[in-house]
């Protein structure tokens, strides 16, 4: 699920790193926290604009773009605005070809997401709470399927929504129930919801959870900066390779063995007729390193 509701599964702190597993209904179906717990009812009153950033990187970094979330009123909650903001932005993003890695931050300190908008869905009519959260649900669903690499950069509280945000990164660096058992397995998901056990932060590593485990710098940006490096690392690569093997690895996981080999054989053949091929080859022949184009 995508939005705070009954049944849960707790927190990851950055620094003293913690995963918390908890059936608690007012945080929501699964947690991960990296700061102190804000209080709940978080209102979205006060004003929207500039709740998500855009940024467009430049020079060494170009081709990278940063999604920053920042409703410090709201604890980064997810509004009507927000999540409006949030799927114009990934509609854009989708058919950009200069866009090569995306990485997803809070840019208020503490936060990363507290899910859903409490205060707002109070007000909602129980005739609007089905399409909104349908609509959070298909947002993050378009950022699992982007074409290129995503990097969710958590240096603080992730609640509900804001894990399932979390979950839908193709990485995940630390300082619902659905993409949860996905991520570690059914029967350890199950486990961890129905006991409320805690695992620290190499626990939650070794299960494949997060790819990271860092500890918090003074400036409390030491996710984002391990996004930023690995981000950087992911430039050099052809793009149009990236977006089938990433396309091979998801579509791949969801069928048999059998069928996942022919989607990958699939997706290989999409590149045959490419320029960043032939571009890789020559290059390879040339010993010199590859000018892709995504092309």
């Amino acid at each position: 699920m995508a939005s705070a509701a009954p049944g849960a599964l707790g927190a990851l702190r950055t620094g003293r790193v913690r995963l918390v597993a908890a059936c608690c209904a007012r945080l929501g179906p699964v947690a991960w926290a990296g700061g102190p717990a804000p209080r709940r009812g978080y209102s979205s009153e006060v004003k929207t604009e500039d709740e998500l950033r855009v940024r467009y990187l430049e020079e060494e970094n170009r081709g990278i773009v940063v999604l920053g979330i920042n409703r410090a009123y709201g604890k980064n909650s997810i509004s009507k605005n927000l999540l409006k903001m949030f799927s114009k932005a990934v509609d854009a993003l989708k058919s950009d070809k200069k866009v090569r890695t995306i990485i997803i931050r809070s840019e208020v300190p503490g936060i990363f997401c507290a899910g859903a908008d409490l205060k707002e869905r109070a007000k909602m009519h129980s005739s609007e709470v089905g399409p909104f959260v349908s609509k959070i649900r298909a947002v993050i669903n378009d950022i699992a399927n982007l074409p290129v690499p995503t990097i969710a950069a958590i240096d603080g509280l992730a609640l509900g929504g804001g894990l399932e945000l979390a979950l839908a990164c193709d990485i995940r660096v630390a300082g619902g129930t659905q993409r949860l058992p996905r991520a570690i397995g059914m029967s350890l998901a199950k486990e961890l919801i129905f006991s409320a056990r805690v695992l620290d932060g190499q626990e939650a590593k070794s299960v494949g959870l997060i790819s990271h485990v860092l500890e918090q710098n003074q400036e409390g940006d030491a996710a984002y900066r391990k996004a930023l490096d690995l981000a950087r690392e992911f430039l050099p690569q052809g793009p149009v390779a990236m977006r089938v093997a990433k396309l091979a690895i998801n579509q791949g996981m969801e069928v048999d063995l059998v069928t996942g080999l022919a989607i990958e054989e699939a997706c290989y053949a999409q590149t045959i007729s490419t320029k960043d091929r032939l571009e890789g080859l020559l290059a390879f022949k040339e010993k010199r390193p590859p000018r892709y184009k995504g092309e």
